[in-house]
């Protein structure tokens, strides 16, 4: 009690009466609390990592790709995206905490399946499988962004990988992977 009594005189001095009732009134504490917690997830959200997904027709293969010849290197299931993936997908009532950590099927649901990579500082890239084959059965990575194909157009062109542009809009590019077969990457837009 006296520990109360010596932070409401040392504030007192600094604030009239009747704020400081108010401040330590159960509805001060709650407004209290509401905006540590607003602060929080602000701090929690901010520093998130911005997450690409891009969609391959082939997993193994990707994974040969991304890890061999790209160097890029394992990331963690960022949090917030591994919670919010669920709700976005529809899934709501199924709990992260029963659905396997590694991937079986590219098919469903689990917000952990498929392959992540550390792209930049602040930025990952979350590969799925799903994409068809494209023509003459060739390996193909597609996605819905085209920052995240002009980061691995520059992450292909600083490893000195043999690559072809075939059309700038939208960003369509082919490169050779580790067996020299040809993976053509695209921007697909919705």
């Amino acid at each position: 009690m006296s520990s109360v009594i010596s932070i409401s005189n040392y504030l007192g001095a600094f604030l009239p009466p009747i704020a400081l009732d108010s401040l330590f009134s159960t509805q001060g504490i709650m407004v209290m609390l509401l905006v540590a917690y607003a602060g929080a997830m602000w701090m929690f959200l901010s520093s998130a990592p911005k997450v690409y997904t891009v969609m391959v027709s082939d997993l193994q293969n990707a994974q040969q790709f991304y890890e061999g010849l790209l160097d890029l290197s394992a990331a963690d299931i960022p949090l917030h995206y591994y919670y919010n993936y669920e709700q976005a997908m529809g899934a709501g009532g199924l709990d992260p905490l029963y659905m396997s950590a590694t991937p079986s099927n590219a098919s469903g649901l689990n917000g952990s399946e498929g392959l992540w990579y550390q792209l930049k500082k602040n930025t990952q890239l979350h590969i799925i499988a799903g994409a068809s084959g494209g023509y003459k059965d060739r390996q193909r990575h597609v996605c819905f962004d085209r920052d995240c194909l002009e980061a691995l157009l520059m992450r292909v062109q600083s490893r000195r990988l043999k690559y072809k542009i075939r059309r700038d809009r939208p960003l369509n590019f082919l490169v050779k992977d580790i067996d020299n077969r040809t993976i053509e990457m695209a921007v697909v837009s919705n």
